[in-house]
C-alpha cells in the first residue's frame, strides 16, 4: 500500500478500509513512518487478541521502544478480525515496510461512523509538519 492512499489517525495509526466477501468494512492498521521514526529503537510490542471489542480514539495495544512507550489507538468502533501474531518477534520490518508487513490488526468495523475522525494524506501530511 502506498501513504498517499490511507487514512490516518491524529495519533498516527495508518489505515486501510476494505470490503470483505460478506459486504463487511475491515479496517486494517499500522503505525505510520512519522511515529516509527521517532520511536527509533522498537523492543516490545503488544497486540490484542482475535475478539477483541475496540473503540475509536481508545487503544488496542502498545509499541516500546528505548525512548518511550506508546499506546496504539484503534481508528474505529469494531471487532479484531485478525492479528499480525508474528510482528512482535520480528519488529525490524516494522520501519523497513510499515505499510505491507508491519500491519498489526484488521478491525471488522461495526459503527461506520467511527470512521470520520480519520485523515486524509494531505491532512496528515499537515499534522506531521506542525509536530516536527
Amino acid at each position: 500500500m502506498k501513504p498517499e492512499e490511507l487514512l490516518y489517525t491524529k495519533t498516527h495509526e495508518w489505515v486501510h478500509v476494505a470490503t470483505d466477501g460478506e459486504g463487511n468494512k475491515i479496517a486494517t492498521v499500522g503505525l505510520d513512518r512519522f511515529a516509527l521514526d521517532a520511536l527509533t529503537d522498537l523492543v516490545f510490542l503488544d497486540l490484542p487478541e482475535v475478539g477483541r471489542a475496540v473503540e475509536a480514539g481508545q487503544p488496542f495495544g502498545e509499541v516500546e521502544s528505548v525512548k518511550a512507550v506508546s499506546d496504539l489507538n484503534s481508528p474505529a468502533n469494531g471487532e479484531v478480525v485478525e492479528v499480525n501474531a508474528g510482528l512482535p518477534d520480528k519488529l525490524e520490518s516494522l520501519p523497513s515496510d510499515p505499510y505491507g508487513d508491519g500491519w498489526m490488526i484488521k478491525v471488522k468495523v461495526t459503527d461506520e461512523s467511527s470512521l470520520g475522525q480519520l485523515l486524509d494524506y494531505p491532512a496528515y501530511q499537515k499534522l506531521c509538519e506542525e509536530e516536527a
